[in-house]
């Protein structure tokens, strides 16, 4: 990853929220004079403005391979970052508070990634010890969890809770013939109750007796199945011409008047 002036500065002003925010004194380098200057801590990132209503910063310290400690100076409520290596420089910088100072030292010293990856590793130490002694799991023992398998979806434990459905009777005509059911070999009860069988299920309502039909009966029926195809093509011949003239008059509006 390439960083230049532009990208940091546009990182510094963005409105990405800083981590931690306010005027410190810093020292100079070379001059051993304080300057007040706008800090705002983004990630591993501290810039320094010279105002709080700079657009570019003056400059950034990564804080990555240092340590944040109190440190004695004529300024009070100091601190130093200190880097390792014989030529690194270390910045020393005062509060305007104890409560800023403590708040700062906290704030740098978990800005960077190394203290992220403890904090991660230590994580996962507690979740696997967890893991280790939830009731049911491994029984306190040392040994890691076995391989992870997911947990069945809600469909399939309520199937697996379900009670096994009773066998769909067969049909006849559109109406179930219960006499069909296996195991239901004895006729109904012609008592007109369902009532409960010997091993207590319940049993299928009667069955009511088929009508039979008349010799009239039937005739008018046939009757009319002779006289239905013609009366069909009546009615059809009917709104057929309804429609056709309705269709008409739409397309005659539709056109608009003649001139």
């Amino acid at each position: 990853m390439k960083l230049n002036e532009r990208s940091l500065a546009f990182y510094a002003t963005c409105d990405s929220p800083a981590d931690n925010a306010g005027f410190l004194y810093k020292r100079g380098e070379r001059h051993t004079a304080y300057h007040r200057r706008w800090f705002v801590l983004k990630g591993n990132m501290l810039f320094y403005f010279e105002e709080r209503e700079s657009r570019e910063p003056v400059g950034v310290i990564v804080l990555e391979g240092c340590n944040v400690e109190l440190c004695d100076s004529a300024e009070s409520f100091a601190f130093a970052i200190r880097f390792g290596g014989a030529k690194s420089r270390t910045y020393v910088l005062a509060a305007e508070s104890q409560a800023a100072m403590e708040s700062w030292v906290k704030s740098l010293s978990r800005a960077s990634f190394d203290y992220m990856r403890l904090v991660v590793r230590e994580l996962e130490k507690q979740l696997q010890e967890m893991c280790w002694g939830l009731p049911g799991g491994s029984g306190g023992s040392r040994e890691p969890p076995g391989p992870w398998k997911p947990k069945p979806s809600g469909l399939e434990q309520c199937r697996e809770r379900l009670p096994a459905l009773p066998a769909i009777p067969p049909k006849e005509n559109g109406c179930a013939v219960w006499n069909n059911v296996l195991g239901a070999e004895r006729p109904p009860d012609a008592s007109g109750c369902g009532g409960h069988d010997e091993e207590g299920n319940p049993r299928p309502p009667p069955l009511p007796p088929r009508r039979r039909v008349s010799n009239g009966e039937a005739a008018s029926a046939g009757a009319t199945m002779t006289e239905s195809p013609s009366t069909f093509c009546r009615l059809h011949e009917q709104y057929s011409r309804e429609v056709t003239r309705l269709r008409q008059d739409w397309q005659q509006r539709r056109r608009g008047p003649r001139p």
